[in-house]
């Protein structure tokens, strides 16, 4: 256990922003919080770095409840949202103030620290900005400085709020990669993240806040799975889907003007061409377990499902067809059927025979 909290309650003044949280931080993991906006996440992460005093409960590092700030700065490194101004700084001298713990009251860098500072600008990528004026550096470049400033603290817990904040997909994959490394190599972090994907691919457990307290903790696969999502963040239209670690805008309703036969991953991209166009389509006939069914439940106005691991069934496949005919259109995104949708492949005869099946329709079936 490298940080525990114990019947923490955070907040500002007299006002409580989360109550009663209770969480522990083991060596070696990365533990991310997420939940709406103003739901409080920042306030947590300030109260476990010691930047805000808890308003009631208590934060324990390495067992204790009190550490003198020059052990607490070499334990616990701190990157919290927002920009710094530090004045007539280059890069190398924002990063190198992480050593400032272990320099002394004249802050004099040793060939050690120096050392520590290049690796750790060479691990985030910056170190062809070190005589660059920190105040020129593009958003991203600026995050991924800070975190070399923090990881020159050599701490046993890194803290970090928003890390992702203004980088590139690159950049984003790239940081969490090494923060993955790292926490291999035994660091703990504690983390907040708006990107749900990326919290899904890289935590180890999942807390999430809500209405003022810890509504659940579990792993991604406990967290990211069913209806959670929707409710944590009480989603009123459209949808999270769980299987691609992706939201989905609301269906477009109404009765259907294309079909869509779909499955294995190849109709989710038609699907989400027609919710573009706001064309009401229907979907199928898609097994229960395909890669195409969650996009389809969320996509589409009217789908038609079948068993999973069952061959298409004579009555869904006419209930299918009752379905297609009606349309003015029908788009196809499989290039072979197997024995277990075999019959969609008579759907597809079927369109042809009533020229549903266009040349456009192909085009956008690619």
């Amino acid at each position: 256990m490298v940080l525990h909290a114990e019947h923490l309650t955070v907040g500002y003044g007299r006002t409580a922003v989360v109550e009663d949280m209770t969480l522990t931080i083991e060596k070696g993991e990365i533990v991310t919080l997420i939940g709406a906006n103003g739901a409080g996440k920042s306030t947590i992460l300030k109260t476990l770095a010691a930047q805000l005093a808890p308003l009631s409960g208590c934060v324990m590092l390495d067992g204790r409840e009190k550490m003198p700030p020059e052990e607490l700065a070499k334990y616990l490194s701190v990157m919290l949202t927002g920009h710094i101004h530090p004045e007539l700084m280059t890069c190398y001298e924002v990063a190198a103030s992480g050593r400032y713990p272990y320099t002394g009251r004249f802050g004099i860098l040793s060939q050690h620290d120096k050392d520590v500072i290049a690796a750790k600008m060479a691990l985030t990528a910056v170190t062809e900005l070190k005589d660059t004026p920190f105040d020129k550096l593009s958003d991203g470049q600026k995050q991924r400085v800070m975190l070399a400033r923090a990881l020159c603290q050599e701490p046993d817990i890194l803290i970090m709020d928003e890390p992702t904040s203004y980088l590139d997909i690159r950049h984003k994959v790239g940081l969490l990669t090494l923060v993955r490394q790292l926490v291999r190599e035994g660091l703990s972090v504690v983390m907040s993240l708006h990107e749900l994907e990326l919290a899904e691919r890289v935590a180890d457990r999942i807390v999430c806040i809500r209405e003022g307290h810890i509504d659940r903790i579990g792993t991604p696969e406990e967290i990211f799975s069913g209806n959670y999502i929707r409710e944590l963040f009480a989603m009123d239209e459209g949808g999270y889907e769980a299987l691609y670690g992706v939201p989905e805008l609301p269906a477009v309703r109404g009765t259907p003007e294309v079909f869509v036969i779909g499955g294995g991953g190849t109709g989710v991209p038609v699907y989400r061409m027609l919710q573009r166009k706001g064309i009401p389509f229907a979907a199928g006939v898609l097994h229960e377990n395909d890669l195409d069914y969650p996009a389809a439940l969320a996509l589409a106005s009217v789908v038609i499902p079948e068993h999973a691991f069952q061959s298409i069934r004579p009555d869904t496949l006419q209930r299918a067809m009752d379905v297609m005919v009606t349309c003015r259109e029908v788009i196809c995104c499989c290039k072979k059927f197997g024995e277990m949708n075999a019959r969609n492949e008579q759907l597809l005869m079927h369109a042809k025979e009533m020229h549903l099946l266009t040349e456009d329709s192909l085009i956008l079936s690619g």
